[in-house]
């Protein structure tokens, strides 16, 4: 006998819910977009690594263009030199844009398993481990905890490069960072109060 659910399954959906539902597909091209986006992501990492490896072979140019690109001051004695505070400075750059590369992968993945279809990767070896449980409860809480690692490195960034900033910006970076903090720990303390009951009692179903 077919259970409830391949019942409903089998009915055919009335023409305006089917609409509705299918109207999820809208957000496919988002998606999509967020795709190109990941591959500018990657075209950006690699320019800014290729004019770190020519700037650490000694090429002027480069060494200008990674100045100018993390706003750090050039000495005023003469021409502008690789040193460790530059390379840490182009280094976390680098992991700025792989930490948001990370966030883009996890909203395009976790966003179209959860807002518009079945992705059907159960049992594939490449499977991310946190997607067997995602919904949107939990990829809010996972884009929470991701734009707080992003802020980190901005704000560490500006730490280094604080000569370079002014008061005013390094509080409201710092602010800023608080308030991104607080916002994530509201979400997830919210996630807690509304869902929390309601999981043990369903992991004591199995």
């Amino acid at each position: 006998m077919p259970s409830p659910i391949e019942r409903a399954n089998e009915r055919p959906l009335p023409p305006v819910p089917r609409l509705i539902f299918a109207s999820r597909w809208l957000q496919l091209p988002l998606y999509v977009g967020l795709i190109l986006a990941q591959c500018v992501y990657v075209y950006h990492f690699w320019v800014e690594l290729v004019h770190l490896i020519g700037a650490a072979m000694g090429d002027a140019g480069s060494v200008a263009d990674i100045f100018r690109a993390i706003g750090y001051a050039a000495p005023a004695d003469g021409p502008p030199k690789l040193n460790e505070t530059v390379i840490m400075l182009v280094v976390l750059g680098l992991i700025d844009v792989v930490m948001i590369s990370n966030l883009l992968i996890m909203v395009i993945i976790g966003g179209y398993e959860t807002f518009v279809s079945r992705m059907n990767l159960e049992g594939h070896p490449d499977q991310p481990e946190w997607l067997s449980h995602v919904n949107a409860s939990v990829l809010k809480v996972k884009l929470a905890t991701a734009i707080i690692g992003i802020s980190s490195i901005h704000l560490l960034k500006t730490f280094i490069n604080a000569a370079n900033y002014d008061n005013k910006t390094l509080i409201a970076q710092t602010g800023i960072h608080i308030a991104f903090l607080l916002s994530a720990m509201a979400i997830a303390a919210t996630d807690r109060i509304l869902f929390g009951s309601a999981r043990p009692a369903a992991d004591s179903g199995h």
